[in-house]
């Protein structure tokens, strides 16, 4: 899951930086509304997570220009602001939901996941391939009864794929969404990852999940227990 966190408050926007990447996201930021509006608009983001007081461009105004622009990538506004008018001014500019600093980090990332699953479009809580199972929530996979214990970075591969099933996704889409802007090595990375999901939920259970289109990317289908 890949998420933009536009904060002027630079050790603040690391903080979160550093414990959303440690909670399985892969995360831009920016520091000024400008920039935000740029990166939301031109990127595929799951969700962004704008501060209110920004420079350049006040939080409401980068949501109402999403929103105008039809882009409706689900918004959770950070404010130190407090008081209901406030709340009520973001959410009519477009934004989702709403948290006032001081914030507590562990129920910042529920509000998170919960506007994942949500999406732009509906988003079921648990994905199903098969029988293989993906609680994006609980960060956890499951191959029938049998739980997988996978990476975090694995889990957002498989997580992404699953998505995204039925349909061929590239390396370089697998990067963009998994992996932060910054990342600047060697796409076969995602193989690698794609390789080591096979080792974990297709080979021990007999299956063949995740397949291969050659010169296009990865498919990932309920996997038929193998003869």
């Amino acid at each position: 899951m890949r998420i933009l966190v536009v904060e002027d408050d630079r050790r603040l926007a690391e903080l979160l930086r550093r414990g959303l990447v440690g909670e399985g996201f892969a995360v831009d930021t920016a520091h000024d509304g400008r920039h935000g509006l740029e990166l939301a608009a031109g990127n595929d983001y799951d969700v962004v997570v704008l501060d209110v007081m920004l420079p350049g461009l006040n939080g409401y105004r980068v949501c109402s220009g999403l929103r105008d622009a039809d882009i409706w990538t689900p918004v959770l506004m950070l404010t130190a602001k407090d008081g209901e008018y406030d709340e009520a001014e973001g959410l009519d500019t477009g934004a989702d939901d709403y948290v006032t600093k001081p914030f507590s980090f562990v129920a910042l990332t529920a509000r998170l996941r919960a506007l994942v699953r949500r999406g732009s479009r509906e988003r079921p809580a648990v994905l199903r391939v098969g029988d293989l199972e993906i609680d994006p929530a609980a960060r956890r996979c499951r191959r029938g009864e049998a739980v997988v214990p996978l990476t975090t970075r694995e889990f957002s591969v498989l997580e992404y794929l699953a998505r995204r099933q039925g349909e061929v996704v590239t390396k370089d889409e697998v990067l963009d969404h998994v992996w932060d802007s910054a990342f600047e090595g060697d796409v076969n990375l995602v193989e690698v990852h794609v390789s080591a999901l096979r080792r974990k939920i297709d080979q021990p259970f007999g299956r063949r999940t995740i397949h291969t289109v050659r010169g296009a990317g990865y498919r990932l289908e309920p996997g038929a227990p193998q003869s």
